[in-house]
């Protein structure tokens, strides 16, 4: 089926945004058989629960939390907080998140608590991100700015 245009030309993009010529369509149109087929596939309440994971995770010392949970299996709070040069009092608290929010789970031994990665889920995330970062043509696009 043809592709029909929207009503709507005039639609606001977010604040912050810079768009050039080639970022955007130059008609405004959707292809209703696509659209229809994917309705319904993506659930609110799904999408706000991703949504909170990757916020958590966009932190750089959270994100540096993760990476060395994926490389170092389980750390002490201790151990983390040397790492990532933080205070314990701090680490705990960004480590306490992350458990709340599902990335890592803990276990008490004695009087240390230990961390490690929810699961490979989650492991996968952190290995998928890093692997893409290094990526060549991630850092093409920083010299493009």
């Amino acid at each position: 089926m043809a592709a029909k245009p929207l009503k709507d030309k005039n639609k606001q993009l977010e604040q912050g945004v810079e768009v050039g010529k080639d970022d955007v369509c130059e008609i405004v149109c959707y292809d209703a058989e696509k659209v229809q087929s994917l309705k319904g596939l993506v659930q609110d309440d799904e999408v706000s629960r991703m949504a909170q994971m990757f916020k958590a995770l966009s932190d750089p010392t959270r994100m540096k939390m993760a990476a060395y949970m994926d490389k170092g299996e389980e750390l002490c709070v201790c151990d983390m907080a040397l790492l990532t040069g933080q205070s314990i009092a701090t680490t705990s608290h960004h480590l306490r998140l992350m458990k709340n929010l599902g990335i890592a789970k803990s276990r008490k031994e004695g009087k240390n608590v230990f961390y490690t990665l929810t699961d490979h889920h989650i492991r996968t995330l952190v290995r998928m991100t890093e692997e893409h970062m290094r990526e060549e043509h991630c850092h093409d696009s920083e010299n493009d700015h």
